[in-house]
């Protein structure tokens, strides 16, 4: 693998993009490398890429490059702050698709007013590491083929983690869910960084939705991580998602930051 794209660099120098494997580019000017690319598979198939440069004129050469040699669409993720970085993939051709909302959501019973908050009649919250790992797998399929048949899954927060195909639910740990008599109707993953814990996901069944389900476990998961030191956590949502939207307003959650996904078609 080594197909190779000159052109001018920052000071009339000779810039070269090689692509150095199936998935990197490395840009080279008098001998120093001045920029990389690369590109990721995302878990629902979809194709980003992301580039590293000191200059602009050499991410338009990598940008070139890689749109030359990857089938499209091709996705990436811009923090939607920083103008330079979204300024330079619209100049290779990239569009907004969507815009994901960052929120920073307080864990304090008292601040986010879910002490008091309990789950519906018959409904029970199975702690985390404690939910059968058959029937946690089940729920998030039957919740992935619902959303897959309405907005579509690419409308919910980007999922990162490398894992083997077929395969969704990558450490069961990580989720508590809500169980109505014998079934599994709604769950919460929160990824426990060390900086700041992550709501990944928070999905009920179609069929037990505006029960005050979502509502519960995220009191208990929330509840949880207070009780263990932590002050606050991070969630994306959807900007066209008004009801995730809703409810992490409705307990004191404020917008920090906003990510655009952009896309080449």
């Amino acid at each position: 693998m080594n197909f190779v794209h000159s052109a001018a660099g920052t000071d009339n120098h000779p810039v070269v993009v090689t692509r150095v494997s199936e998935t990197q580019w490395h840009a080279v000017e008098d001998d120093l490398t001045v920029g990389r690319g690369v590109a990721s598979r995302r878990p629902d198939g979809r194709l980003f890429v992301c580039i590293d440069a000191w200059h602009g004129a050499v991410f338009d050469r990598i940008a070139d490059a890689m749109l030359a040699d990857l089938p499209t669409p091709l996705y990436t993720v811009v923090d939607e702050a920083d103008h330079d970085s979204r300024s330079a993939w619209e100049r290779a051709g990239f569009a907004t698709a969507r815009r994901e909302w960052g929120y920073l959501v307080p864990t304090d019973p008292q601040v986010t007013g879910l002490g008091s908050v309990r789950p519906p009649t018959g409904v029970v919250i199975v702690p985390a590491g404690e939910a059968e790992e058959g029937p946690l797998r089940a729920l998030d399929r039957l919740i992935r083929n619902e959303v897959e048949a309405t907005v579509g899954w690419q409308t919910m927060p980007a999922e990162v983690l490398p894992r083997p195909a077929g395969t969704t639910v990558l450490d069961p740990s990580k989720y508590e869910v809500a169980r109505h008599v014998d079934q599994y109707v709604g769950l919460v993953r929160v990824a426990p960084l060390t900086r700041q814990p992550r709501i990944g996901l928070i999905a009920v069944r179609t069929d037990r939705h505006r029960r005050g389900i979502a509502r519960a476990l995220l009191a208990h998961a929330l509840g949880s991580l207070h009780h263990s030191g932590t002050a606050s956590a991070w969630a994306e949502v959807n900007e066209c998602n008004a009801a995730a939207a809703a409810l992490f307003e409705s307990i004191g959650a404020r917008r920090a930051a906003s990510t655009l996904e952009l896309v080449s078609h």
